[in-house]
């Protein structure tokens, strides 16, 4: 009969950390028949680089308690009966509510986080020393109907320019599924709503460089078959999953750093799995691992977000759990709109 649990010696900073595994033969990939065992091993021998894109920093943990095929929920508190490595840092919601929040600063504490069926990290931009203020601006390509990730390949090279020109250096990692993230490291000089908006003007400079190939509407039916710069991923609490974190998918694909000739080679993102991820980090390195060298500023963005403003292009909608926010239009799809209610988008 298969052991209901078992005992892993986990080194660390801190010496070794014991950690009891439930279940540990409980499939988690059924098509791959991938075990919970399985996967905190995977998480263990990239424990470097992903506590290197992911630690010290607020975390959202996506839990799913059957495997992939069962329904999943997010921990962003520290639960009772945590060991006492699990830190937390108090962080400020769009709410204003204020609550610590789960941080990951070694690999025990990653391997407990999958012994609580989490599949896929989702960190903050900020990091604890000043959770207010992002160390990263990311931008999602994020293909809509009728693209995939071959039309975001063709887009990031543009984006990357746009954001050269900005004075930023762009990192690319795969989303684990159709999409790209492309980050680029900044100083912690300002806060969400500024990174938010140096988002949006690369996006719409972007824009007007490629329209039938690169949309920023916020709306659906407004996107056609466009690459969709998803600009509300820079908000305060929204994140994308991380760097190495894997996706609830048959495949197991996992998030992955990548570079630019490798995507300019016609990079698979398929290719990149619980199971193969170690073995590259093995052959080649970590993609990211000069990633923070030097952080760059976002003033050229913020200028132009403020050009496009005295050029009549204003803020745009938020996620429509945030409270309203000033300048902000309609939180309703155009199709939608009545005029006699919202004049100003008739204008």
């Amino acid at each position: 009969m298969a052991p209901e649990r078992i005992t892993l010696t986990i080194p660390g900073p801190h010496g070794d950390r014991e950690l009891g595994l439930s279940n540990p033969n409980r499939v988690i990939w059924p098509e791959l028949g991938i075990t919970k065992h399985e996967f905190v091993e995977y998480l263990l021998s990239v424990s470097g680089p992903f506590l290197a894109a992911n630690g010290d920093r607020p975390v959202s943990l996506e839990r799913f308690g059957e495997g992939i095929d069962g329904d999943s929920f997010f921990s962003k508190n520290p639960p009772k009966g945590a060991p006492d490595y699990i830190e937390s840092v108090t962080v400020r919601y769009n709410s204003g509510r204020r609550h610590p929040q789960l941080v990951l600063t070694e690999p025990a504490a990653v391997a407990w986080a999958a012994q609580m069926n989490t599949i896929v990290f989702h960190p903050w931009a900020s990091v604890t020393a000043n959770t207010d203020n992002p160390v990263e601006l990311r931008i999602d390509l994020d293909p809509q109907p009728g693209t995939a990730f071959a039309e975001a390949a063709a887009v990031a090279p543009a984006l990357r320019e746009v954001l050269a020109e900005a004075g930023l250096d762009a990192w690319l990692k795969t989303s684990g599924n159709r999409g790209i993230h492309v980050f680029c490291p900044i100083e912690p000089a300002h806060e969400f709503l500024d990174v938010r908006h140096a988002v949006i003007a690369a996006g719409r400079e972007l824009e007007r460089r490629m329209p039938d190939r690169v949309t920023m509407n916020w709306w659906k039916e407004e996107r056609g078959e466009r690459i969709f710069i998803d600009f509300n991923q820079a908000n305060r609490d929204r994140t994308m999953a991380g760097a190495y974190s894997a996706r609830p998918l048959p495949t197991a694909t996992v998030s992955t750093p990548i570079t630019w000739e490798e995507l300019a080679a016609g990079v698979d993102p398929a290719s990149f799995t619980v199971r193969s991820v170690p073995q590259r980090l093995a052959d080649a390195g970590d993609p990211w691992a000069e990633f923070d060298a030097k952080p760059g500023r976002i003033d050229t963005l913020l200028e132009w977000w403020r050009r496009d403003l005295e050029n009549g292009l204003g803020e745009l909608p938020f996620p429509p759990e945030f409270p309203k926010m000033p300048g902000e239009p309609p939180r309703v799809q155009p199709s939608r709109i009545n005029p006699e209610n919202w004049p100003q988008a008739d204008a």
